[in-house]
């Protein structure tokens, strides 16, 4: 089954949680096992989180989430239009971090890599970061 949803929120922390329960309930008809709906709610909670407190960091913003499904597989896009990631090689490297200040581990989108099975990253400075994402759902019914 085909399927499509797109929702933008505030770049507030509260929304974090929200994202994952939309993106959990979305997924739902397809009968994913818990863990592939893990993984998927634990990518989404740290590109989420991304955008909020990297993307939009003295403000409050707009993040998209986009999630399309075909039946065996689901394909996620989180964006936002904030300051970008200065140096993105830098970035995708496990425990790089920005606000080290801030308790961040830098491993969000190590964590992302390792629970999605394809992960593409676009950002640009002062235009926004786009967290392509696709996860093939093996158990689904």
């Amino acid at each position: 089954m085909k399927n499509r949803m797109l929702i933008k929120f505030d770049s507030v922390s509260e929304n974090e949680g929200f994202a994952r329960n939309v993106i959990a309930s979305f997924l739902l008809p397809l009968n994913p096992g818990i863990g592939e709906l893990t993984d998927v709610k634990t990518a989404v909670s740290e590109a989420v989180t991304n955008a909020i407190v990297h993307g939009y960091p003295d403000t409050v913003g707009e993040v998209t989430m986009l999630a399309e499904t075909d039946g065996e597989s689901v394909h996620i896009v989180i964006s936002d239009s904030g300051v970008g990631i200065d140096d993105l090689e830098a970035a995708l490297e496990p425990f790089y971090t920005t606000k080290p200040d801030d308790e961040r581990s830098g491993m969000g989108f190590t964590i992302i890599k390792t629970f999605m099975d394809e992960v593409k990253v676009i950002s640009k400075q002062n235009v926004g970061t786009i967290v392509d994402m696709t996860k093939r759902l093996t158990s689904v019914a």
